[in-house]
């Protein structure tokens, strides 16, 4: 059994492909302060105890990330580097337009803040950050008013352990995610 979930603002959708073949779909009234409960309610009613493969999309999250109406959101990545979600790649749906309209960033540059650490291509660490450091940042986040925080070092694919430190140091601002939860992966843009 494969079920479907599309999570809106007004109702959760479900389709379920039955494993003979047949497909149904219904809806729930969603909850915007539980949208979980809902999920597991429709689950529970069309599976049961049952296994089955669950593809789930979510179109307050798109509509957010569309409209620019998700949480303040900061950017803590390794100094230096705080330019690179605005520089992008070589990705564009125009390539050989010279003057291409650009798109604006999920992340403003004043939210976009640099840390000194570095960690090397095969996970060695040559700088750690500094305990100072990561308090005087906690209190500049707080000053600019974030509600969430993504942590972004270079090379924490291959070794966690500046930006577990970072986290710990940030921790209770509002919500935090790092690069090696969210997608453990070389480069640095698309994470």
């Amino acid at each position: 059994m494969r079920i479907g979930i599309d999570a809106g603002g007004t109702f959760t959708d479900f389709i379920i492909y039955h494993d003979g073949g047949a497909m149904e779909t219904f809806k729930l009234r969603s909850n915007p302060r539980s949208p979980a409960s809902v999920i597991l309610a429709g689950l529970a009613k069309v599976a049961g105890s049952r296994r089955a493969e669950v593809i789930h999309g979510s179109t307050v999250a798109t509509n957010a990330l569309l409209e620019r109406k998700g949480a303040r959101t900061a950017l803590v990545t390794t100094a230096g580097f705080e330019d690179v979600i605005h520089i992008g790649r070589q990705n564009r749906p125009e390539l050989y337009n010279l003057t291409p309209v650009l798109r604006s960033p999920i992340i403003p540059r004043s939210m976009c803040f640099g840390v000194r650490e570095r960690a090397h291509f095969d996970g060695g660490i040559a700088q750690r950050p500094s305990a100072r450091e990561l308090a005087r940042l906690k209190t500049r986040l707080r000053k600019a008013r974030v509600e969430s925080i993504a942590i972004c070092f270079l090379h924490a694919y291959r070794n966690q352990e500046n930006e577990r430190q970072a986290a710990e140091a940030l921790e209770g601002i509002g919500y935090l995610c790092t690069s090696h939860d969210v997608c453990p992966e070389f480069r640095e843009y698309e994470r």
